[in-house]
């Protein structure tokens, strides 16, 4: 751990006092929508965190800023039920304010408040909590991909013992296959192996990286998480086997290594010597109500950055769900460039994270508009990935809205075009059950993933194709059958516009151009 990590916690009104946060600092909290402005309070990378639950730890509190980069430093005003988070940098601390302003930011399911600090770094005193510095210790170790140290004897932290972990579905409302576990899973390293199975009524997994740290990666950032609102909860534990056994590629097994093992019957984990007997939970890791993030921690090549815009919900691609249930499927998207949106482009933007049903630009606000997706997770899909981002030249606000659905305008009534139901629209890349689409969401990036390239269409055509909008394209790659493609554009704002622009472009013979963003670069 680097040495100017020091975390401490006081008590008492005049520590609180000596680190106060401006009364104009930004509230990161959806129903605070006055305190919204981010010009009110210049940034820090100091963060004040207010409205803890009682009894909370300083490893919850720790979870709320690690997806967004390296956590400094922790001071923790527990008679207050307080505390400041200082990241390692400025743009960390940005990205979470700008995240939790339009997700409320929860710890044990109460709703907490995050806003800037008038102080631009923490100083404590270590020596006051040497738990708390054993803790964002042993964090800082495993986001650095390395084994925890300890330096004072206080928490002995043992390494991973298995790359193996023991996974189990509670709540399971909703189906939850193989593949949604591997999307999930594998943003924490490369999953080699998965067996499914079911045991005194549960859904279990056994899971295998290809490192001990990656499973220990996982199981710190995912432990407790829902993969859908408020059910599909996971249950995380590490195995006491250290290397699965998969006879089968099929819905209920696979073995990544091994592609040309064969699919077998579909029953092949009735053979329980194959799972091995579930293990207690590392002690050292088990931190009692589990990590309150669900944001990645991604390592390694292709990963995406903790730092960009959409860090929101890349851990899951989108399917560890945000907070609150029954939410309603409408957004409100504001500081749009009323000059350049229209419904059509919205759809389309938005289309990439759900189906989107109507769009309405409001009439008197022209720079706000309303968009009803199918339902509430792709809405807070689409907000988790989209808010913040720049398009057309503006930064884009994006937060649910109390609005149910779109209303549509009575006939003859809306002249200037600006509501359209889309609710039947060919285009909707969600709308059949099990599609690709679906293991293929990710936050807007500079790289753009082209497919249904039509034959004779070379890479010349498609750059020119490409920067005929004024964009730049930095890089290309066919994929081998030539239908597919990566193109690179020289910013994530060019590469929504052309996103914008192309997807479903007609390139004759009956092909429609398909467009998405990617997790690869080029």
């Amino acid at each position: 751990m680097d040495g100017d990590v020091a975390v401490g916690v006081k008590r008492g009104s005049d520590e609180l006092n000596m680190y106060s946060s401006s009364p104009n600092s930004m509230t990161a909290n959806g129903s605070d929508t006055k305190k919204q402005r981010l010009d009110e309070s210049p940034p820090s990378r100091v963060l004040h965190i207010r409205k803890l639950p009682n009894e909370v730890s300083e490893t919850e509190v720790i979870a709320l800023g690690l997806p967004f980069g390296k956590v400094t430093n922790i001071l923790m005003l527990k008679g207050k039920n307080q505390a400041f988070l200082e990241l390692s940098t400025a743009e960390a601390a940005i990205t979470m304010v700008n995240y939790y302003a339009a997700v409320t930011p929860q710890v044990r399911n109460s709703p907490v408040f995050i806003q800037y600090s008038n102080h631009k770094e923490l100083k404590t005193d270590s020596a006051l909590n040497q738990r708390a510095q054993a803790v964002l210790q042993a964090v800082s170790a495993v986001q650095d991909g390395s084994s925890p140290s300890s330096d004072h004897g206080v928490l002995d932290l043992a390494p991973p013992p298995s790359p193996v972990l023991r996974i189990i579905i509670d709540n399971m409302f909703y189906p939850v296959t193989l593949d949604v576990l591997q999307q999930i899973f594998s943003k924490f390293g490369t999953v080699m192996k998965i067996i499914t199975f079911t045991k005194n009524n549960q859904f279990q997994a056994l899971l295998q990286f290809s490192d001990p740290v990656n499973a220990q990666q996982a199981k710190l950032s995912l432990d407790g998480q829902n993969i859908y609102n408020s059910c599909c909860t996971l249950r995380i534990d590490f195995s006491k086997l250290v290397n699965l056994n998969v006879k089968y590629n099929n819905d209920k097994s696979r073995d990544y290594t091994r592609p040309d093992l064969p699919t077998g019957d579909g029953d092949s984990n009735k053979d329980h010597s194959l799972l091995g007997t579930p293990s207690g939970a590392l002690a050292s890791y088990s931190s009692g109500a589990g990590y309150s993030s669900s944001l990645s921690l991604s390592q390694g090549p292709g990963a995406i950055s903790p730092l960009s815009a959409a860090a929101a919900a890349a851990a899951a691609a989108g399917r560890v769900a945000l907070s609150g249930s029954g939410v309603s499927g409408v957004l409100l998207a504001s500081n749009l460039n009323e000059e350049m949106v229209t419904p059509q482009s919205l759809f389309t933007l938005f289309g990439v994270y759900g189906d989107v049903q109507r769009v309405k630009i409001l009439y008197n606000k022209k720079d706000s508009a309303l968009i009803q997706l199918s339902d509430g997770n792709q809405a807070q899909l689409a907000m988790s990935h989209l808010n913040g981002q720049k398009v057309f030249g503006k930064v884009m606000r994006v937060t649910l809205s109390k609005h149910q659905t779109v209303a549509l305008p009575r006939e003859g009534l809306d002249d200037q075009l600006l509501t359209k139901d889309f609710s039947g629209s060919p285009l909707h890349r969600f709308k059949k059950p099990g599609s690709k689409n679906f293991q293929n969401i990710f936050p807007p990036s500079a790289t753009l993933h082209l497919s249904n390239i039509r034959d004779g269409i070379g890479e010349d055509d498609l750059r020119l194709l490409f920067s005929n909008g004024g964009g730049t394209v930095k890089a290309f790659k066919f994929f081998q059958d030539r239908k597919m493609a990566l193109i690179q554009m020289s910013s994530v704002e060019e590469a929504i516009q052309t996103l914008i622009d192309l997807h479903n472009y007609d390139m004759g013979g009956n092909h429609h151009l398909k467009v998405s963003f990617s997790k690869s670069t080029i």
